[in-house]
């Protein structure tokens, strides 16, 4: 590894923490990534075929890996790893990228495991004496809280968050919304005969590396709510509102309580601040942007960044549904963070 001996103070301070060794595989299966990580890495993969014909990539980061590691071994809860993620850039031919970072599966505490990835980041950052450092927080689940607290069809909600990773495509999305523009009767009918046609399949199949059960649940909401939709342009206009918050984290409960009055919206959709709020307890200056957190489609709650002057040396967050789309038979609850040794 090029940054051996920084590498090794970090990998001190991860095993002081309790966290240990874990060696995910380097060849992934590319269905679990494509689906699974948003669109950064679905541009970045480098895939290839096998020899019985399945698409197969070098693993793009560890997290996925790591998942798929502990649903294979089911060790330990607390690791971390050390080792290369693979991805093409169209400025630099292939390349390899170092990576260091902690997971943490089965949460029981999440508050208290939030806190103890980002502290385990912050005491490494000590360690090798880097200064100045900032954290750039948010928390994905908001968005969701938001879009279903307010008055419009489930599809329209449906379409926000799924795409909400997507931020050219969620755009174009408001962009119709704004207008008013919504699915015509034809549009409607094809979905409900789509519908109707996909039930009769085996469920337990995939189509594009989603399963049937998932897709029909989806499209079981669309349909349930043909209503038409007029007031998409004040819809727009407060998911807007709340994708500007921008401010310290001392600030956020002020700022949230006057977008909610605002907006005449139930004051405790946000109620539900205990892990972005504990971090008050840190000595660093820490900001809340709202509208951070939307590269990697599989954060649920917490997200967060740790920069040292302008370089990020860390990233990390909450994915508490990724474990159970890899095959898990129940939710597990996980956080994680890696570090970025070319910003060391």
């Amino acid at each position: 590894m090029k940054y051996k001996k920084l590498s090794e103070k970090i990998i001190r301070t991860f095993k002081s923490s309790g966290f240990v060794l874990s060696e995910p595989d380097v060849l992934l299966d590319s269905e679990y990534v494509i689906q699974r990580s948003g669109e950064k890495f679905r541009s970045s993969m480098l895939t290839f075929k096998n020899e019985d014909g399945k698409i197969m990539c070098l693993r793009p980061d560890l997290t996925v890996a790591s998942c798929i590691n502990y649903l294979k071994h089911k060790k330990k809860s607390m690791i971390y790893y050390s080792g290369q993620a693979f991805r093409s850039s169209k400025k630099n031919s292939d390349f390899v990228n170092d990576q260091l970072g902690i997971e943490i599966f089965g949460s029981k505490n999440q508050i208290q495991d939030d806190y103890r990835v980002i502290c385990t980041i912050l005491n490494s950052a000590k360690k090798i004496k880097r200064k100045q450092i900032q954290i750039k927080v948010g928390d994905v689940s908001l968005f969701k809280r938001l879009i279903y607290s307010l008055d419009m069809p489930e599809r329209w909600k449906l379409r926000l968050i799924r795409h909400f990773w997507r931020p050219s495509y969620f755009e174009e999305l408001l962009k119709r919304l704004e207008k008013n523009s919504d699915i015509d009767a034809v549009t409607f009918d094809t979905d409900k005969k789509r519908f109707y046609e996909m039930k009769k399949m085996d469920q337990r199949k995939s189509i594009a590396g989603r399963p049937i059960s998932e897709i029909l649940k989806r499209f079981e909401k669309k349909i349930k709510d043909p209503r038409s939709f007029n007031e998409g342009k004040k819809i727009v206009k407060i998911i807007r509102s709340f994708l500007k918050i921008n401010c310290k984290l001392s600030q956020l409960d002020e700022r949230l309580l006057l977008f909610a009055n605002k907006n005449n919206l139930q004051k405790n959709i946000f109620k539900e601040l205990k892990s972005i709020q504990n971090l008050k307890r840190l000595k660093e200056e820490i900001n809340f942007i709202s509208n951070f957190g939307r590269d990697i489609e599989y954060y649920t709650g917490i997200v967060f960044e740790v920069f040292s002057g302008n370089k990020e040396i860390a990233r990390g967050g909450r994915y508490d549904d990724l474990l159970k789309s890899l095959g898990a038979k129940k939710k597990i609850p996980a956080v994680g963070a890696a570090i970025n040794l070319k910003n060391i």
